[in-house]
């Protein structure tokens, strides 16, 4: 099964609720309470979201987490790599350099495209569609043969 870590799903519903009032500066604690979810993980998440400059955060009374850009402007991708790292599914889709196997693999051609694929896909969800409860609308069809290797070095 092709699963998100606990922690990437908690990103999202942390930067969702903060894109959903994005005007003020939001506390850890305050979040953790209005996402239901202990205040030791969203500090921990937050702390990688920070790293991954997908938010800023200010110390002090007035201070807090806010999105480092609009919400239009982060995706599904960037969430992700913020928690799991690059997104593709295998070692050679995303790594440069040879694997064990390369000079007999048959398959790794077709796992780059299947990775340009979700990423194309998941850097076409914005955070803003994210944090609208209305079903997402796709912006786009991948038919994954019209894919070039060279867009998966990219």
């Amino acid at each position: 099964m092709l699963k998100l870590s606990r922690l990437t799903d908690y990103a999202a519903v942390v930067m969702a609720q903060i894109a959903r009032h994005p005007q003020a500066p939001h506390a850890a604690a305050d979040l953790a309470q209005a996402v239901s979810l202990p205040h030791p993980t969203v500090s921990k998440t937050l702390k990688m979201l920070v790293k991954a400059g997908l938010l800023t955060s200010q110390r002090g009374s007035q201070g807090g987490y806010q999105l480092a850009r609009p919400a239009s402007r982060i995706t599904a991708a960037d969430i992700i790599a913020a928690i799991e790292g690059p997104v593709a599914m295998t070692e050679c889709s995303h790594a440069e350099g040879e694997c064990e196997l390369s000079a007999t693999c048959r398959v790794s051609d077709n796992w780059q495209r299947v990775s340009v694929a979700l990423r194309t896909l998941l850097e076409s969800v914005t955070l803003s569609h994210l944090a609208d409860s209305a079903p997402i609308k796709l912006p786009i069809a991948l038919p994954i043969q019209t894919i070039s290797l060279s867009a998966a070095s990219a």
